[in-house]
């Protein structure tokens, strides 16, 4: 009998099979929404930590005494021109300040007669973009540079929220890629020694892991940050409490590297390479470490929120960033008292932003490890 001949495109591999290991994970992250959605969200808030002044209408630290505790004002896009007709107009309708004779109690309640007009792109107070170029120009501001809006509304010395929000999100949300790097560096190069040498170099670093694990965590935050001094610099403040949550936060992804060093060094390819006089630091960063480079990227983006709602606690108690320094938790801190709760609650609105960014974070972890993970189906 004659063989029956192949038709060659008969046994082509698909285009996943032809795909590179990166390539794969992009395949199976992009099928996960809540993932994507997560991304998504993580660039929106990094970018509006970028531009932050563009961004806030007006100067974070700009009071106004008689905007104390101002209430969010509604943006509406029709107006009634003086012909009779309607025009595209954006504005917000001013609140007039009244006191009740009987309770003395303060309210503030709409002027129809008072319109103040919003333009995309106008001129407002001038700042250095990213400290460096001197510009005038926000994204909305009032067609009248003297007027003040206050779309989410003002705290107690009326300051506007929304701009205090915007810039606080550059802080917050850069403490968590500072420290998280700061704890990635610990974290690789003692897991990395652990796993790969073993012995009594593992049974020591393993110990230290183990007494860090121990200590109770937030009593040595606060324990750390009351004792940092009250003379310091906001920026130096800032990179303090970055080290100390670093120097907390490490041990986890350390073990993480370690299990993995410990499953590799005995791999065949790691072998040849030994065999082939390739250094111990050669084996490590050109042929171990690139291939938990994806499992690397999940562990360090779900640490990511941690840092944050370490760094929003710790302000919110008072021993983390202090004013002038603005960020989620030190604008949560002025949300502490009765009043604020029942006549202010939009001083709430960073708490929404905290949970907004972990979440957001931990769609995109969860994504990132599922995707880098081989035994997982269709990305989830």
């Amino acid at each position: 009998m004659t063989a029956t001949p192949v038709d060659p495109r008969a046994i082509s591999t698909t285009p996943d099979e032809q795909a590179s290991q990166w390539k794969l994970i992009w395949l199976a992250f992009r099928r996960h929404r809540l993932a994507m959605f997560g991304a998504a969200v993580v660039l929106a808030l990094y970018a509006i930590g970028l531009f932050a002044e563009f961004l806030a209408p007006f100067d974070p630290n700009a009071f106004s005494s008689r905007h104390s505790y101002h209430p969010p004002q509604a943006v509406h896009f029709i107006d009634r021109v003086e012909d009779g007709g309607w025009a595209f107009r954006p504005h917000v309708i001013g609140l007039q300040l009244e006191r009740d004779t009987f309770t003395l109690a303060t309210t503030y309640v709409p002027d129809p007669e008072h319109k103040i007009y919003l333009t995309l792109f106008g001129k407002g107070t001038p700042y250095k973009l990213w400290g460096l170029i001197p510009m005038d120009r926000h994204l909305i501001a009032p067609v009248d540079p003297s007027e003040r809006f206050y779309l989410i509304g003002a705290d107690r010395l009326g300051r506007d929220m929304l701009s205090r929000v915007i810039h606080g999100t550059r802080i917050s949300m850069s403490i968590g890629l500072v420290g998280v790097a700061l704890s990635l560096t610990f974290g690789l190069i003692l897991g990395g020694i652990s796993g790969y040498f073993g012995g009594r170099i593992d049974s020591l670093i393993q110990r230290l892991v183990e007494l860090v694990l121990a200590l109770p965590t937030i009593p040595i935050w606060l324990g750390l940050s009351a004792a940092l001094p009250q003379d310091w610099s906001p920026l130096m403040r800032y990179f303090a409490i970055t080290i100390i949550l670093s120097l907390v936060g490490w041990t986890e992804l350390a073990r993480v590297v370690r299990g993995r060093f410990l499953a590799l060094r005995t791999e065949d390819f790691v072998t040849a390479a030994r065999l082939d006089g390739g250094s111990k630091g050669r084996v490590i960063f050109r042929h171990m470490m690139p291939s938990m480079v994806s499992h690397i990227i999940a562990s360090v983006t779900l640490a990511i929120p941690v840092m944050i709602i370490a760094e929003t606690s710790l302000s919110f108690l008072g021993l983390g960033l202090m004013p002038p320094t603005i960020s989620w938790g030190v604008l949560l801190k002025e949300a502490q008292n009765v009043r604020s709760i029942a006549q202010a609650p939009w001083l709430f609105i960073p708490g929404a932003a905290v949970v907004i960014a972990v979440l957001a974070f931990n769609f995109l972890g969860d994504g990132l490890r599922d995707a880098a993970d081989p035994y997982t189906q269709d990305g989830r």
